[in-house]
């Protein structure tokens, strides 16, 4: 995977709704990502939350410790929508190399 993909992916996940670890590796295994560890994501996760580009809200759990649901702000927004303009440029190259234009 091409670095910083996994970061749009789950920035594109978290503009849906917002989500915990677990939803966020369980979306990701339901939808083909089989490849990605659990701990990749959680370490992702660190890593947005300290870039400021997401929200988080500590929700009580029924099976443990309360759980940090993250939710996308303003500025993951921005991010994301720059992450998007960069994919669609790069796709738009790479198709026209294969098709041999």
């Amino acid at each position: 995977m091409l670095k910083g993909t996994l970061e749009g992916i789950v920035l594109a996940i978290l503009a849906q709704r917002p989500m915990y670890g677990y939803e966020i590796t369980s979306w990701l295994r339901d939808n083909g990502f089989t490849d990605i560890a659990e701990g990749t994501v959680y370490a992702l996760l660190i890593r947005i939350e300290q870039r400021g580009l997401v929200d988080i809200e500590k929700v009580p759990s029924e099976k443990g410790p309360p759980r940090k649901v993250y939710s996308l702000n303003a500025a993951g927004t921005e991010y994301l929508n720059e992450f998007w303009r960069n994919w669609t440029f790069l796709s738009e190259r790479l198709e026209s190399l294969h098709e041999g234009k």
